[in-house]
């Protein structure tokens, strides 16, 4: 089954090639390699856009081949990659210096965010739309140090930078604040985190990008929402037509607070997980069309660090590969469609990064495909699992779902299991 455009379709597709050469009933090619889908989904490759995969610098945790790896099992045919890492992407060498390494060792399509400081505004004015995703601005801090909390820098990206501007809204004062509140507590656990990191600090930090993208006119990208009240800020309607969007995470719309006793620190990320309310409303956003995408921000970080008290336990957990299990989870909850599962995490994100020729199954476009037994069962188990990290908070459960095969630029890499090619993907290009 096809699914494509909001569309279940009974086809067949070919491929020539880097792309899809036909889509239609019945095509013979006595040359082709048949891949049977009978009874599985066939959606367009998934376009992750928030990843973490650690490299250069903190390799030790996770890097661009592993991580990419993890991705190809996941479904996932495109990541774009976060600056934070060592040294940090703030400059064209060193943002250049990332994309030389995923040259070599990304196994899926890739691009990098260039990231902003509170004194880089000429370097992140050089930057080329056609061929790097974004500038990413660190509102509230997280892994990495790249706070910019300065008015007027903030206000000089916002005015100047014409390509996307993609944002992690967190309150920094208001983060402090709680945190001299709650540092002393004998209990002080993971538990605490989404009072600490709380839903005013997201929603002051939102709202502030917000109103700066309404000012100056900017193409502004909120990731991560994780509360109601940001869910509210944004407008319905199609991402084309927006130029102020934002993301939902897949672990936002799975765990809530109640998983924090159980969970502790391995669920503990920035911004924090809340309530079951928030959880609902991120969902309810996703089909009122107020979000606009569906992402993972993958972030490992190795269990020892993560086994820290919570204080020096660092944010972010892994998700890539199993991303596309997490939403066939709510379909199988009757929460979403097929059609839904396609447009928010292949569709949406190609549209929103104006992405050249991916995202879709068309006749001509570069052939990144996912094929889904959407009933199969699936068991996270650690022999399992492609992170560097080696862990999962997902260890144990049990999952109706399982990606079969999966194209990328026209290459069969994975399939029930194994990964088949580690040829290097692409580059992604970007209309202007």
């Amino acid at each position: 089954m096809v699914i494509n455009r909001g569309i279940q379709m009974e086809k067949d597709i070919l491929i020539e090639g880097h792309r899809i050469a036909k889509i239609d009933r019945d095509i013979s090619d006595p040359n082709a390699q048949i891949v049977d889908a009978s009874g599985r989904w066939v959606i367009p490759g998934i376009i992750d856009d928030q990843v973490h995969f650690r490299e250069p610098g903190l390799t030790y945790k996770a890097d661009i081949y592993t991580e990419s790896r993890a991705a190809l099992a996941g479904g996932v045919t495109a990541f774009m990659e976060m600056p934070n890492t060592k040294p940090t992407a703030t400059s064209q060498q060193l943002l250049e210096d990332k994309y030389a390494i995923a040259r070599d060792r990304a196994i899926t399509n890739y691009s990098f965010y260039m990231g902003a400081t509170n004194e880089n505004i000429e370097e992140v004015l050089r930057t080329d739309p056609k061929n790097v995703c974004g500038i990413k601005v660190f509102m509230g801090s997280s892994t990495g140090n790249m706070l910019v909390d300065n008015e007027m820098v903030l206000q000089g990206i916002f005015s100047e930078v014409d390509m996307l501007i993609a944002t992690h809204c967190e309150d920094e004062a208001t983060i402090r604040h709680n945190m001299a509140l709650y540092k002393d507590r004998d209990d002080l656990s993971a538990r605490y985190h989404p009072v600490i990191r709380s839903r005013e600090g997201c929603y002051l930090s939102s709202a502030l990008a917000v109103g700066l993208a309404q000012k100056y006119g900017s193409r502004l990208h909120v990731l991560h929402i994780s509360t109601a009240e940001e869910v509210a800020m944004f407008e319905s309607g199609a991402v084309t037509d927006k130029r102020i969007t934002a993301e939902a995470c897949v672990h936002h719309l799975y765990f809530d607070d109640t998983h924090y006793p159980l969970l502790g620190n391995s669920i503990k990320c920035n911004p924090a997980i809340k309530s079951a309310s928030d959880k609902a409303a991120i969902l309810q956003g996703l089909l009122d069309d107020r979000i606009d995408v569906i992402a993972t921000d993958h972030a490992p970080h190795t269990w020892a660090e993560k086994s820290k008290p919570y204080a020096q336990a660092p944010s972010g957990l892994p998700l890539i590969q199993h991303t596309l299990l997490l939403m066939l989870h709510h379909y199988h909850q009757g929460r979403v469609t097929p059609e839904f599962i396609v447009r928010k995490m292949c569709h949406a994100p190609a549209d929103l990064f104006r992405i050249t020729d991916r995202g879709y199954l068309d006749e001509g476009a570069w052939a990144d495909i996912t094929i889904v037994d959407p009933w199969e069962e699936t068991i996270v188990e650690k022999k399992d699992l492609r992170y560097k990290c080696a862990w999962s908070p997902l260890e144990g459960m049990q999952f109706s779902g399982a990606v079969k095969e999966v194209f990328v630029n026209g290459v069969l890499k994975y399939q029930n299991g194994s990964i088949l090619s580690e040829t290097s993907g692409m580059r992604l290009v970007f209309k202007t």
